[in-house]
């Protein structure tokens, strides 16, 4: 679950950087130099916290639920940790796997 928040966390400060700094910049400013660093670090993040996502679904018997919302918030700058927070609800996921807020 670590490594599954800290990729969430990174994929969210990736996401924010593309769509906040390297994108008006490119269409704004006209300087692509940030979307040609900063767009394969986020596809690769994302690609990662996909793949933790389907994994957790084979593996850990996440909701299938929890698993499409993860997706769909993804999408987003903090869909991932707003999802990081709704998995301690039991809801999404098997007691013995919910987050401990501590």
């Amino acid at each position: 679950m670590r490594f599954f928040n800290a990729t969430g966390i990174a994929e969210t400060c990736s996401t924010a950087s593309l769509y906040f700094i390297a994108m008006p910049l490119k269409y704004i400013g006209g300087n692509e130099i940030l979307v040609q660093v900063i767009g394969p670090i986020h596809g690769v993040l994302w690609s990662i916290y996909i793949g933790l996502l389907g994994l957790g679904w084979i593996q850990k018997e996440w909701n299938l639920r929890a698993v499409i919302l993860g997706g769909f918030l993804s999408l987003f700058p903090g869909g991932p940790i707003w999802l990081e927070r709704r998995l301690s609800n039991p809801e999404y996921l098997p007691s013995s796997e919910s987050v401990n807020p501590e």
